[in-house]
């Protein structure tokens, strides 16, 4: 997608607040955000890191140097596989106004060598946020990957997928009461905005949203059927 185009189809729908989240990838968050200058939307830094368990994990910073160094850390602990365009598609690096600047030609959509404890490790100490992704998804789900949410790591939310509520998901996955339940659009073209999840934070950062999801000192979250912020 175009960055530009991003930025204004979020507006558009009246979200505040993205993360830009790729497939083993953050090359393209600066293009978006410097895209999103001057213009009220926030752009958080983040990556859908896939571990050893093909679990996808969404990992969300508030700086360039805390996503850098999970980049770094991927690209040492990714296959060594070349893509293949004709069968996989392309996996463009983009300016902020959409230019071609590159190619990246190491394959993106495999798994990483990191466990999940190795990851939730890594990302909580750098200050990030470890949401497991799209859990009840038979695609690289954590629920129907492992079958239940390690114990061993303290999971600060899970998401589920756009096709059910968070009420139905609790009644097909009791496991998930223990846990707060964040619904993203999980966007990979421009008309699949939710708009959905919202927060009632002091500022869009982490640890503003950490609070939120605790419902801390005033803050809280909700999942609504209304387009407000993501």
């Amino acid at each position: 997608m175009i960055p530009p185009l991003i930025v204004e189809q979020a507006l558009d729908v009246g979200i505040q607040l993205i993360a830009i989240t790729d497939h083993n990838s953050s090359l393209n968050f600066k293009s978006v955000k410097k895209a999103a200058e001057n213009t009220t939307l926030k752009v958080l830094p983040g990556m859908e890191l896939q571990t050893r368990e093909d679990v996808h994990v969404l990992c969300l910073f508030d700086s360039v140097d805390q996503i850098h160094t999970l980049q770094m850390a991927v690209d040492e602990r990714l296959p060594d596989l070349k893509n293949q365009p004709d069968h996989l598609g392309e996996q463009f690096i983009v300016s902020e106004t959409g230019e071609f600047l590159g190619r990246e030609e190491r394959l993106l959509l495999n798994s990483t060598t990191l466990s999940m404890t190795e990851a939730f490790s890594l990302v909580e100490s750098l200050g990030g946020l470890f949401i497991p992704a799209h859990v009840n998804r038979k695609a690289f789900g954590l629920i129907e990957s492992l079958g239940f949410i390690p114990q061993d790591i303290t999971v600060p939310a899970v998401e589920i997928s756009r096709h059910l509520t968070p009420a139905e998901s609790l009644h097909l996955f009791p496991q998930l009461a223990n846990y707060p339940i964040i619904q993203n659009g999980d966007v990979h073209r421009l008309d699949e905005f939710l708009g959905n999840l919202w927060f009632d934070i002091y500022e869009p950062t982490i640890p503003e949203i950490k609070k939120a999801l605790k419902y801390q000192n005033g803050r809280s979250f909700g999942v609504s059927s209304h387009n407000n912020t993501i």
